[in-house]
C-alpha cells in the first residue's frame, strides 16, 4: 500500500515528542522512590538475591539484585523500581471490598485498580452479589476442586510470566494429568509468532544469542521495539556497541525518542552528563505491518550488491532456491509500495548491514502483533541466514521477550504447542499418553468461552480481560464461564470486569521476592536464575505460595497416582521432575546444592548446526502483505464537510507501564500527557482538517472511544498510536492464523472531529 494521503495544506504543527530518552527523569524516579515511606524496603528488595520482576532481559538472582549473568553491576532500571514499589504497597483495607460495590470497582482505571494495594486474604464474588466477600482457604480449596472435576475439555488455565518455573511446571502437569491441553498463556498474545517462526527456521524458538554474544556484535538490527521503555537494560548494550564503533539500525513506524539518544545512569559521565548517548545509526519508519516487505527489500539489495554469503547459505540452509526466486521476481516497485520506504533507503541500509562483521537481529511486538506475524519472523530469519549472521559468536536472532519469566513458562510446557521430546518425557512420568485433543491458546480460549464450552478457569497472574482485543467480547466470554479463580498479588481491571457466571475467586499469593522457598525463572536469553526465599511486609495476611496452592489442588484431584502430588509442595522435588522432563534443564537437579545458575542447553548456536531434521536452517518464501485500509464508508462514512480520516492504529504501552499495569498516566517522551490521547503525524492533521489538542472520536471495527485528544508526533504518516489496553475496545480479533496472536499493531480506525 502506498502512503498516498493528500498533500498537507496550510501550516503544519510541529511534533511535540522528545528527541532523547532516559536521563535525569530516571534519576528523579529513583530518588522519589527511595525517599518514599517504602524506600528502605525497596532497597532491601533491590539487593535481594532474586530476579527482577520486570522484563525478560533479566538481572538479579545469585549474583545479587543489581548484577547480570556476567556479574556486571548497576543492571537495574526504573521499570524494576516501579514494579517493586507497587508490590510494597500496604494491604487493601479490609473494609474496601465490603464498602465498594462492583460498579464502583469497575469505574477504576488500571492505575487506580493497581493502587488499591496488595491482596491479603481470599475473596469471592458470588452470582447476583454486588460485593466481593471474604472466605477461608479451606472453602477455596473445596470450590476450586469441585470446579475442576469437570470434563477435561471444559477446564482451562491462563498464565502470565510473573510467576516461577516451578509453578508453571505444576500448572501444566496438573492440567495434562486431567487430560486437558487448554494451557493458554500471555505469550500467545505477544511472541508466539517468534516461537513458531524460529522453530521452523532453526529448530529452536528462543534467542540464539546470549549476553556475551551480543557484546561481540558490531551490528544490531532492532525492529518493532521500544526498548527504552520496555527493556531499558538492553540500552546499556546498545550504548556499548555504538561506543565500540558498531551500527544500530532501528526499524519502527514511530520515531521513539529513547532510540535516538538515551541517557543511562549506568554511564553517569559519558551518557548522563553528555546529554545522552546516540543509539540509532539509521532509523527507518515503514508503513505498519510491512516488515516482510522491508526485509525482502534488504534481501534484494544484498543480492544485487553481491553481499549474500553464498558459501554459508549453500552449506547451512535449505529452501534458499525458492527464496532467491522470490527475491528475483518481486519488482522493487512492489516492495517500496508495500513498505513506504524508497529503494535508496533500503539499499543504503543493506550496505550498512553488509559492512558489519557480526549482526544480531532483535525484535519485539512490532513484528509479532500483525496478521502475518509468523511470516515477519521468518523474513528476519531469512535475512540473517542470507547475510551469514547465524550460528556464530556475535550474530543471530534475538526476540526480546516481555514479562520476566514468560520464556520460562514456555520451557515448562505451558503451551498448546508442546514439543515432542517433552511430550514423551511427560508421558513416561505420568505413565500414560497425553490427550491428543488440541488445547486452547488465549484467543481460542476466549472464543470457546464465548460459545459456552468452558466451565472452569484458573488464572495464574496476568489480566486476561485487559490483555485481549475486543474488550466487550472478552467480558462477555468470561461471563459465560461457571468458575474463575484468579491467583494474584494485586487487583487489576480483569478482577472487576472478567467475572464468572457463578463465582469469581480472588486469591492472594506471595510475589517472587516474598515466596518462602526457592524458585527459578528463565530470562529471554536462556539464562536460568535462582531466587532465594524472602518474607512479606503484609503482617497478618493470608497469602499462599503458588506452588503450595497448585500442589494442594493437584493432590485433591489426582491423589497419589502416579506421583506423590502433595510432595510437589516441596519446590526442590518439582525441580527434580523438571530436570528429568524439560530439555536443557538437567542442571536444575543440582541447583539447590550448587547455587549454580546456568544457560539452557541447545539454544545458543556458536556453530551453524541447528536442531532441525536436516541440521540446516530452513528458509521460506514470505509473501508481501495486503495492507489496504478500508474506506470511511466501512465505518459508516463521513458526512459532507465532516473532518476526519482513516488510519492504521498502533496500540502500544506508554513509558510508565508494564504489560497492562499503568504506573504513570502520561508519556512525556511521546508528548502524550494522559491516557486518552492519540499520536498523529502533523501532516495527517493538516490533511484531515483536525487540529492539535482538539478532542475527537476514534471509531474501530469493534467499538468507539470519544474525547480523545490529538497530539502531533514523530510517527509515520498514515499511522496513529494509542495506549493499550484502553484502545482494545476498538479492535476486533483479527489474528495471525499460524500463531493465533492478535494484530494489535495494525488496527483500522476512523477519526472523526468532535
Amino acid at each position: 500500500m502506498r502512503d498516498n494521503a493528500p498533500a498537507a495544506q496550510g501550516p503544519t504543527p510541529a511534533p511535540e515528542d522528545a528527541t532523547g530518552g532516559g536521563g535525569w527523569p530516571l534519576i528523579d524516579g529513583w530518588a522519589r522512590a527511595s525517599l518514599s515511606p517504602s524506600g528502605p524496603r525497596l532497597w532491601q528488595t533491590l539487593n535481594h538475591k532474586s530476579a527482577c520482576l520486570s522484563c525478560a532481559w533479566g538481572t538479579g538472582g545469585q549474583n545479587g539484585g543489581f548484577r547480570d549473568e556476567l556479574g556486571e553491576p548497576l543492571q537495574r532500571c526504573l521499570k524494576s523500581v516501579e514494579a517493586i514499589t507497587a508490590e510494597l504497597q500496604p494491604a487493601v483495607p479490609e473494609a474496601l471490598f465490603s464498602g465498594r460495590s462492583l460498579a464502583q470497582l469497575q469505574a477504576l482505571s488500571s492505575r487506580k485498580a493497581d493502587r488499591l494495594g496488595r491482596l491479603a486474604r481470599p475473596l469471592i464474588l458470588r452470582e447476583g452479589r454486588s460485593h466481593y466477600e471474604p472466605l477461608s482457604w479451606d472453602h477455596v480449596h473445596e470450590l476450586v476442586e469441585a470446579a475442576f472435576r469437570r470434563p477435561p475439555e471444559r477446564v482451562a488455565s491462563y498464565s502470565s510470566g510473573r510467576s516461577s518455573n516451578e509453578a508453571a511446571y505444576l500448572l501444566q502437569l496438573l492440567l495434562r494429568a486431567l487430560g486437558s491441553n487448554n494451557l493458554a498463556d500471555c505469550s500467545d498474545l505477544c511472541h508466539a509468532p517468534s516461537t513458531i517462526g524460529l522453530t521452523r527456521a532453526f529448530g529452536s524458538g528462543t534467542s540464539m544469542v546470549n549476553l556475551e554474544g551480543l557484546q561481540h556484535a558490531d551490528g544490531v538490527v532492532l525492529v518493532g521495539s521500544n526498548a527504552p521503555a520496555n527493556h531499558p537494560r538492553l540500552m546499556n548494550e546498545l550504548i556499548r556497541l555504538r561506543e565500540r564503533g558498531g551500527t544500530v539500525i532501528v526499524i519502527n513506524p514511530v520515531l521513539e525518542a529513547g532510540l535516538l539518544k538515551f541517557g543511562s545512569p549506568a554511564f553517569p559521565i559519558r551518557s548522563m552528563l553528555g546529554g545522552g548517548s546516540p543509539i540509532a545509526s539509521l532509523f527507518l519508519q515503514p508503513i505498519p505491518g510491512s516488515d516482510a516487505a522491508v526485509f525482502l527489500g534488504l534481501q534484494k539489495a544484498l543480492q544485487e550488491r553481491g553481499a549474500i554469503d553464498w558459501a554459508f547459505v549453500k552449506a547451512h540452509s535449505d529452501g534458499w532456491q525458492a527464496l532467491i526466486a522470490q527475491i528475483e521476481t518481486t519488482p522493487w516497485e512492489a516492495i517500496t509500495a508495500c513498505c513506504g520506504l524508497s529503494r535508496e533507503e533500503l539499499e543504503h541500509t543493506a550496505a550498512r548491514l553488509a559492512a558489519c562483521r557480526a549482526v544480531v537481529f532483535a525484535w519485539a511486538m512490532g513484528i509479532t502483533h500483525h496478521a502475518n506475524g509468523t511470516s515477519n519472523v521468518q523474513a528476519i530469519a531469512n535475512t540473517a541466514v542470507l547475510s551469514g549472521n547465524v550460528g556464530r559468536p556475535g550474530a543471530g536472532t534475538m526476540p526480546i521477550r516481555g514479562h520476566s519469566n514468560v520464556q520460562g513458562f514456555g520451557s515448562m510446557g505451558v503451551t498448546v504447542n508442546l514439543q515432542e521430546p517433552m511430550r514423551r518425557a511427560l508421558e513416561q512420568l505420568l505413565g500414560r499418553p497425553l490427550s491428543p485433543v488440541p488445547g486452547y491458546d488465549t484467543r481460542a480460549l476466549i472464543e470457546a468461552a464465548d460459545d459456552g464450552r468452558v466451565d472452569a478457569l484458573l488464572c495464574l497472574g496476568g489480566n486476561l480481560y485487559g490483555a485481549n482485543p475486543d474488550s466487550r467480547q472478552a467480558r462477555r466470554a468470561l461471563g459465560r464461564i461457571d468458575t474463575i479463580a484468579y491467583l494474584a498479588t494485586k487487583p487489576n481491571t480483569g478482577h472487576f470486569h472478567g467475572l464468572a457466571a457463578r463465582q469469581t475467586l480472588l486469591l492472594p499469593v506471595f510475589n517472587r521476592f516474598e515466596t518462602p522457598h526457592r524458585t527459578t525463572v528463565e530470562s529471554g536469553n536462556n539464562w536460568v536464575r535462582l531466587n532465594e526465599p524472602g518474607s512479606t511486609h503484609l503482617a497478618g495476611g493470608q497469602l499462599v505460595s503458588e506452588v503450595a496452592f497448585l500442589a494442594e489442588l493437584a493432590h485433591r484431584l489426582h491423589g497419589s497416582d502416579p506421583i506423590d502430588w502433595r510432595r510437589l509442595q516441596d519446590p526442590a522435588y518439582v525441580r527434580e521432575l523438571i530436570a528429568r522432563t524439560v530439555p536443557g534443564y538437567a542442571p536444575l537437579a543440582e541447583i539447590d546444592a550448587s547455587r549454580r545458575e546456568f544457560e539452557v542447553a541447545g539454544r545458543v548456536f556458536h556453530e551453524p548446526r541447528f536442531p532441525t531434521a536436516s541440521g540446516r536452517a530452513q528458509l521460506a518464501v514470505t509473501p508481501l502483505p495486503d495492507l489496504t485500509l478500508p474506506a470511511a464508508d466501512h465505518f459508516g462514512g463521513l458526512a459532507a464537510g465532516e473532518r476526519g480520516l482513516v488510519l492504521s492504529l498502533i496500540t502500544a504501552r506508554s513509558y510508565g507501564q508494564h504489560n497492562t499495569v499503568v504506573y504513570k498516566n502520561g508519556d512525556p517522551y511521546r508528548g502524550m500527557p494522559h491516557r486518552d490521547t492519540i499520536l498523529l503525524n502533523p501532516e495527517d492533521l493538516v490533511a484531515s482538517g483536525l487540529r492539535a489538542h482538539e478532542r475527537i472520536t476514534v471509531q474501530g471495527e469493534a467499538g468507539t472511544l470519544t474525547g480523545i485528544e490529538v497530539v502531533p508526533g514523530s510517527i509515520r504518516r498514515g499511522a496513529a498510536l494509542m495506549f493499550y489496553p484502553e484502545a482494545n475496545v476498538l479492535m476486533r480479533a483479527l489474528k495471525d492464523p499460524e500463531s493465533g496472536t492478535p494484530a494489535f499493531k495494525r488496527v483500522p480506525v476512523l477519526l472523526r472531529a468532535g
